[in-house]
């Protein structure tokens, strides 16, 4: 009999999607399994679930109304009980109605009872996980999914968390994870599976059984390599792949995918030091061979073509259902299409049931293909082709760079070229690495400056300042994305509370502050730069201990002359003073003024640093009207 599968990722925020549930849900479905992906509130996800069941039942009942379009009511009723819920279900309205309030009923109490903790349906959970400082949240779908899965020991747990914290999470939750990759054929998941797991190619499918969306979804996901040749404290892969691989091979993952789910315009790779690999030459040329040459461009597919085809093979009907359903009202509100045409869009869909998601189904998305095929072909023939770019996203090894495999890397189409930057340490070799960069033809960087782990306040200046000025030299542009180190293990390692040896708390703030501004990254513009880190290291020092509502609202608190203020009072200190006071910013605890000290001098200068924020968004405080006022002048 045929396993229903369940993968989950807790419903934290992440940029790219779990690329480990994807390469399970193809594993499942080599296997003939049922595989359903979900991503959000457990509860949401058991409530459409009985809701769903409802909705049968329902059906069953009184097939003359479309109770599937009354599952929204129904699901709220279920929730919360609420009487004005169950009057919008309208089940007055069937004829059969004194039958049906009591499988509403019976349905809700379901729920409410927690029957369904009974009757676990799902025959095997995979659960992902992340960084640990989504410790709490990823902790709380573990227990859920214990609840969920007919025999605990067809739980799986697995991804970077478990693989750093196995132990704590054994504890938490009873569950002993699995570390590391699946890469052990007749052993991983069951002992008949003739599969490395993790060299499977992704199933992008499941992406488009949830709302959620990730930022970098559209594009190939990869490895070339595994693991990395150095041990770097702060970092986890060699946890997570102790051993280097220097070679996967990349170009059949990729072409299977195209054939499966459309090819895609760029493609991301995960490696975390591919420069290291004596077989750069190959895995180039898989990458140039996939597509991806410089100044190559990406006709995108039919997606319509594309999803109804995967219906018909029956890949993930829960998917292409919702897609197709997508792609249909997308189309319908073109506006490229005349009135006519839009027109005759709706028509189709009202008839065969295709205007709203919940009447969607299989057989009249197959039955009425031809009847849409029209348009999307009209949509998709007037393209011009977008460029296509490669990502090492996890950096390269500025210390690896040779003209040989910087003139490799030139050969294909990559924007941004990553250059780690991590440490002060390594600005010799991370310059080297830049120069000789441009000189193989790259204008586009971008990396991530680690900070707040055994590095000083003023590195993170230096190296900010180092790219900004590599910029103008170079005439090139480049992206820093400053990073707050978060430890792996022992304390703060749940939470992002964590302050290195040479930080506080106050320093944390006003570099979170000052990137609230930047939005979170600082790329190229010296006089940009300057205004928001300073001219220079002294400067940049009096940021981080500058309140906060100050830096956020840098130019208004100048204007009314607050900025002066604090700033004069602070010049007045003596060594000695500066030696008591300081101490005390740096907590940057400012709720109780009057108990952090006596002295009437520091009082003052401490109620610069309340938060004024309250202030500016009160209609009848004088902060308020002055930015308003501000604003106005400054449109």
């Amino acid at each position: 009999m045929n396993r229903n599968v369940l993968l989950l990722e807790p419903n934290y925020k992440n940029k790219f999607p779990p690329i480990a549930l994807m390469k399970l849900a193809t594993y499942f479905r080599l296997r003939g399994d049922n595989v359903v992906f979900y991503k959000g509130d457990l509860k949401e996800f058991v409530i459409n679930e009985i809701t769903s069941d409802c909705v049968d039942k329902l059906n069953q009942m009184d097939n003359s109304i479309n109770w599937k379009l009354r599952a929204n009511h129904i699901a709220k009723y279920i929730k919360y009980r609420k009487k004005s819920d169950l009057d919008k279900i309208g089940i007055e309205n069937s004829s059969f109605a004194i039958l049906l309030y009591p499988w509403i009923e019976h349905f809700k109490n379901y729920y409410h009872k927690k029957e369904y903790l009974k009757h676990p349906k799902w025959d095997w959970v995979g659960v992902t996980t992340l960084f640990t400082f989504y410790w709490d949240i990823t902790i709380e779908t573990i227990l859920f999914a214990k609840t969920m899965v007919k025999d605990v020991k067809n739980l799986m747990v697995g991804g970077v968390l478990a693989s750093i914290q196995p132990k704590e999470i054994e504890e938490a939750t009873g569950i002993k994870p699995h570390c590391g990759t699946l890469h052990t054929p007749y052993k991983d998941i069951d002992t008949d599976n003739p599969y490395i797991i993790d060299e499977l190619p992704l199933d992008y499918s499941i992406l488009d059984e949830i709302d959620y969306v990730y930022v970098d979804s559209a594009a190939y996901f990869s490895y070339a390599t595994r693991g990395c040749i150095r041990k770097c404290p702060f970092c986890a892969v060699p946890i997570l792949e102790p051993k280097y691989q220097p070679y996967l091979p990349l170009k059949e993952r990729i072409e299977r995918t195209k054939r499966l789910y459309g090819d895609k315009q760029n493609l991301l790779l995960m490696d975390n030091n591919v420069l290291a690999s004596k077989e750069l030459p190959q895995i180039i040329e898989d990458i140039c061979s996939c597509g991806f040459t410089p100044k190559a461009r990406y006709i995108e597919p039919d997606q319509y073509k594309i999803a109804v085809r995967n219906l018909r093979l029956g890949m993930n009907d829960r998917a292409y259902i919702r897609k197709c359903w997508k792609l249909l009202k997308e189309i319908n509100e073109m506006k490229s299409l005349n009135e006519s045409e839009r027109t005759q869009i709706y028509s189709l869909r009202e008839q065969y049931g295709l205007l709203h998601s919940e009447t969607c189904t299989k057989k009249s998305l197959i039955e009425t293909y031809k009847d849409f095929a029209t348009f999307f072909e009209k949509k998709y023939s007037r393209q011009k082709g977008r460029l296509r770019y490669v990502d090492f996203n996890q950096g390269v090894d500025a210390r690896l760079f040779t003209d040989e495999r910087v003139s490799l890397l030139s050969k294909i189409a990559v924007r941004p070229l990553r250059i780690a930057f991590d440490n002060i340490k390594t600005e010799t070799a991370y310059t080297k690495a830049l120069n000789l960069s441009v000189e193989y033809g790259f204008k586009d960087f971008s990396n991530y400056l680690l900070y707040n782990f055994d590095d000083k306040p003023v590195d993170l200046y230096h190296r900010l300042r180092v790219n900004v000025d590599l910029c103008e030299k170079l005439n090139v542009s480049i992206y820093s994305f400053p990073m707050k180190y978060h430890p792996i293990r022992d304390e703060h390692s749940h939470d992002r509370d964590y302050i290195g040896i040479h930080w506080n708390r106050k320093y944390i703030r006003a570099v979170q502050a000052i990137l609230n501004a930047t939005k979170g990254k600082v790329g190229r513009g010296l006089s940009f730069f300057e205004k928001a880190f300073g001219h220079n290291e002294e400067e940049y020092m009096e940021l981080l201990i500058m309140p906060e509502t100050f830096l956020l609202f840098r130019l208004f608190f100048e204007h009314v002359g607050y900025t002066q203020k604090w700033r004069e009072a602070m010049h007045e200190l003596s060594d000695e003073e500066k030696i008591e006071l300081y101490p005390i910013i740096f907590k940057n605890d400012f709720n109780n003024i009057e108990e952090l000290t006596s002295n009437e001098k520091f009082r003052y200068i401490l109620r610069f640093y309340k938060n004024y924020r309250a202030d500016i968004a009160n209609h009848e405080s004088d902060l308020y009207k002055l930015k308003k006022q501000f604003d106005e002048q400054n449109k």
